[in-house]
């Protein structure tokens, strides 16, 4: 059958039924036309309807704000020069710098707000990278399966022996230093593998369901079969698994930046900022707990968020 006739028929079996007045078709004032159900329609109803997600939504919405526009929040450039101050050295909170100042006389405030940039930017660019790779890998390999599957299903065990956190402090130690370029590349190479498994297990799921056999008959081709039935069905998993790993990577970025090889001055970081109170926690623990407290409140905002999006479209929680 020609691949036209079978949109045809895909279009007709999926188009809205529209109902009229008294039940009678072409007779009466004519209603609207029934909601039309599917899964991320009912997703999206839900999320709505959560608090959880309102809240995290809300945070992530402000944090994206502050990584963008840090003029908004704070009037100080930290880049300046005679930003920094040494006869405000170690000086604590007050009514007009909130979160006082660092060793060298900086104020933490300021350099806290225009550290959420390259967190974000570090989050964003490697679940991006993640996802593209492990995800077109994965459905290429649960499509075509054979050999390829074999093949590519065998690299990735591999390459699941080198740990996330221990190979990226391996590489970035030899480098020497890095920057939010080379940091979200080294995690996006040794983190894709965990993407592929999940769009891989969800494409072989999908490709046996009765809809795409059914398209298959109509004849529909291989691709219109991958892109509007078998991808949509399986992003599910990897969109929550994405939404949590951003909160993921983030911290990650600041253990390294803690460690001395990821971002290095004069860039931002908030784990470089933890970095640098640490010797003086006892005496001065708001040069700690401040950056730590963007960290921890930007990492619990996605978190929250991917469990809000996993329990609306996970099917078994409805």
């Amino acid at each position: 059958m020609p691949e036209n006739t079978s949109a045809t028929v895909e279009d007709s079996v999926a188009a809205p039924v529209t109902k009229t007045e008294g039940g009678k078709s072409g007779k009466g004032k004519e209603a609207k036309p029934e909601r039309v159900a599917s899964m991320w329609s009912d997703a999206w109803r839900d999320l709505r309807r959560n608090p959880v997600f309102l809240i995290s939504a809300a945070m992530i919405l402000f944090l994206l704000v502050m990584s963008a526009v840090p003029q908004l929040f704070t009037s100080a450039d930290p880049f300046a020069k005679g930003f920094c101050d040494l006869s405000h050295s170690v000086e604590e909170p007050s009514a007009a710098h909130w979160f006082g100042f660092d060793v060298q006389g900086c104020d933490i405030y300021t350099r806290a707000v225009y550290g959420t940039r390259n967190s974000i930017i570090v989050g964003v660019l490697t679940s991006v990278l993640v996802t593209l790779v492990g995800g077109a890998l994965g459905m290429i390999a649960g499509l075509r399966g054979g050999l390829l599957d074999s093949l590519v299903s065998r690299f990735t065990e591999i390459w699941f022996a080198i740990p996330t956190m221990l190979g990226g402090l391996l590489v970035l130690a030899m480098l020497g230093s890095g920057n939010v370029v080379t940091v979200s590349l080294i995690m996006a190479v040794l983190g894709w593998p965990q993407l592929f498994r999940i769009m891989r297990g969800g494409v072989i799921t999908n490709k046996h369901n009765d809809y795409v056999v059914a398209a298959k008959a109509l004849g529909a081709s291989g691709w219109r079969i991958a892109m509007r039935h078998v991808l949509p069905n399986s992003l599910a998993a990897v969109i929550v698994m994405t939404t949590i790993n951003l909160g993921v990577y983030i911290s990650a970025e600041a253990a390294f930046s803690y460690l001395g090889i990821g971002v290095q001055s004069p860039n931002i970081s908030w784990g470089l900022m933890i970095s640098d109170g640490q010797d003086r926690f006892l005496s001065s623990p708001h040069m700690v707990l401040f950056p730590s407290l963007f960290l921890s409140i930007t990492v619990l905002a996605f978190i929250m968020l991917g469990e809000a999006v996993r329990d609306a479209l996970d099917p078994k929680l409805r």
